[in-house]
């Protein structure tokens, strides 16, 4: 019996029960597999059912402020870029502002597949991640829809539940808007290096032209820049880095003419293009005077604070001769003697143009970052004589200009404005620097020329003769005359004298406040019916005034404020200048007024072609 119940408790061999293990697998299998495939379509569902709840609760976010936020543009007359003021140099345009080669060099470097796409392309992540183990060209594993998410709607966070909401967000927009919406965001978003967010800040920076302008070429090397900007940045300054974004730039022309965007002529034909240098020297502070003018101005027009306009992405086209305008500059500069034992020379230089108002040159500093205070709007200088030609008797004078004979210290503008208006037949025309202002191409103000009557055209003919020296005692138009409305008061220096004389028209004015080695202030007008100038020198230390005698070098302060205002109106073309005063000029430089003729005339006296 013990025997028995021993044999019963000995194992089966593991053969036995593997075989009957495998028995038991065997009839169950297709039990176990239908189990299988039902969990595991239970979770497919449950994982559809869940992308289309987060689907339908996912958003499409507003556009975080700083992408919304742009800077306000300022050109002047020709249209050439003079500045900018906000806090991101980011202007939005349309895609129709966009050629179509640039958006096209956009797509074939940054998402081929952009056109076709549902918003995420895993064949875009897969070729990303080949390129990058061959050590092809870079390619981003986002589309450009998931690009305009992350920049514009989301927050830089790197994590995976952003990364899927950003998936979400892309595929959302992609069908709730046009491609066309979406590239144009994008455009106007995307970060391009040296500050410029969007495209059309990228083109001014790079290539000095707005994207409208923008060449094959140029747009094939800003497509190329966005893959890492930090680093194309340095293009045209970096040996290095030039040759590494040439060699991107013909792989997107490549891959543009593979498309059919551009034609195989056109790819033959595209050259590397030239940059602007980078980065950029020493600013002219000089500018930003002309900025704070055409900036009040503007807001003033719109209704809105300066800072609103800053924000609100507007292009002030301004009436300023830019290129004048750094000439008077640079002659200032090398003209004004270093500062001795802590006294400063101050030049004023205003040009307008008689009649309309439009403001040419506007020259208040040499540097904005140490002298904010712009001395020709601004600044008030001790008058002297320099308003005796509207003190005559019988010169009645209307507003704005009644009381300016007895201003002691008028603003540089103020006096200029006044022999604009004699040179306009007495028509007075307030002084502006605006002419047009846009945003996002459609123009939102336009200027009109103010003008009014503030004195006689004979009183203005008067005052005219008396600046030309021809008006004697025994002239039936002097005021000395009896038939004039009334006497002589005072006598009127014409002209300057001296080496500057040589540089000016007889319509000229030298005056100021004393004279020889108690000269304190000094003042140099010269007009034509073209264009009025005005010259203003004055000189302080610690902030109070002291002479000007001693503080102009190899020329006394008469003759160097005739020297300046010559050479600014020769610079000017000599607008209107006939007869004795266009002979006055040097050989050299009358022969190239000369040869310039009415080209010359034309920019400085473009008021009734650049104006309104």
């Amino acid at each position: 019996m013990t025997t028995r119940r021993r044999a019963l408790r000995t194992p089966r061999p593991l053969r036995t029960r593997l075989r009957t293990l495998r028995t038991y697998l065997r009839r169950t299998r297709t039990r176990r597999l239908r189990r299988v495939l039902a969990a595991l379509l239970v979770l497919f569902l449950t994982a559809c059912a869940g992308l289309v709840v987060a689907y339908r609760m996912t958003g499409i976010p507003d556009p975080h402020p700083e992408t919304v936020s742009q800077s306000t543009v300022f050109v002047d007359a020709e249209g050439e870029y003079l500045g900018r003021r906000g806090p991101v140099d980011r202007q939005d345009i349309s895609l129709k502002q966009v050629p179509r080669h640039v958006q096209e060099a956009v797509i074939a470097a940054e998402n081929r597949s952009f056109r076709t796409d549902s918003g995420v392309a895993p064949t875009a992540i897969l070729r990303a991640a080949i390129a990058t183990v061959t050590g092809g060209e870079r390619q981003g594993g986002s589309t450009i829809t998931q690009q305009y998410v992350k920049n514009a709607l989301l927050t830089p966070e790197q994590s995976l539940g952003r990364k899927a909401r950003e998936a979400l967000i892309a595929v959302k927009l992609d069908r709730t808007h046009s491609k066309d919406d979406i590239l144009e965001g994008y455009l106007n978003t995307v970060y391009f290096g040296r500050g410029a967010a969007g495209v059309e800040s990228a083109a001014r920076n790079y290539f000095g032209v707005g994207a409208k302008d923008l060449t094959v070429s140029q747009g094939a090397a800003l497509a190329g820049i966005v893959n890492l900007p930090s680093y194309y940045e340095r293009a045209g300054a970096d040996a290095k880095v030039t040759g590494t974004l040439e060699r991107r730039w013909a792989w997107v022309l490549d891959a543009m003419a593979d498309s059919g965007a551009i034609s195989a002529r056109e790819r033959t034909a595209a050259r590397f293009p030239a940059f602007r240098f980078y980065p950029p020297g020493d600013t002219d502070g000089g500018r930003q005077y002309l900025i704070d003018a055409a900036s009040a101005e503007a807001a003033d027009r719109l209704g809105i604070t300066e800072d609103q306009l800053a924000r609100g992405g507007y292009k002030v086209h301004t009436t300023f001769d830019l290129g004048l305008q750094d000439e008077t500059a640079e002659l200032v500069r090398d003209r004004t003697p270093k500062d001795a034992k802590g006294v400063r020379l101050h030049t004023a230089v205003v040009a307008t143009v008689p009649g309309d108002g439009a403001v040419r040159v506007l020259y208040g500093g040499a540097d904005y970052a140490h002298q904010p205070f712009n001395d020709a709007v601004d600044g008030a200088v001790e008058a002297g004589t320099a308003t005796e030609p509207f003190t005559y008797a019988g010169i009645r004078l209307g507003e704005p200009l009644t009381g300016l004979p007895k201003e002691a210290a008028p603003t540089p503008m103020r006096l200029n404005s006044a022999y604009a208006t004699v040179a306009a037949g007495g028509e007075y025309a307030t002084p502006y620097t605006v002419t047009k202002i846009t945003r996002g191409g459609r123009t939102v103000h336009t200027a009109r020329p103010k003008t009014r009557t503030a004195m006689g055209e004979k009183e203005a003919a008067v005052v005219t003769e008396l600046m030309h020296g021809s008006l004697g005692p025994d002239s039936p138009d002097s005021p000395d005359s009896p038939d004039s409305p009334g006497a002589l008061g005072t006598a009127v220096k014409p002209v300057a004298t001296g080496v500057g004389a040589a540089f000016l028209p007889v319509t000229s004015h030298a005056a100021g406040a004393g004279s020889g080695p108690g000269a304190r202030t000094v003042w140099q007008s010269v007009y034509s019916p073209r264009l009025a100038l005005t010259v203003a020198l004055f000189a302080e230390r610690g902030g109070k005034p002291v002479r000007v005698a001693g503080l102009t070098g190899e020329y006394p302060p008469a003759e160097h404020a005739a020297l300046q205002a010559g050479e600014v109106w020769r610079l000017a073309g000599s607008p209107g200048t006939e007869g004795p005063a266009a002979e006055a000029l040097p050989g050299a430089e009358a022969g190239a007024d000369a040869k310039s003729g009415a080209d010359a005339e034309a920019r400085a006296g473009a008021g009734a072609k650049a104006g309104p």
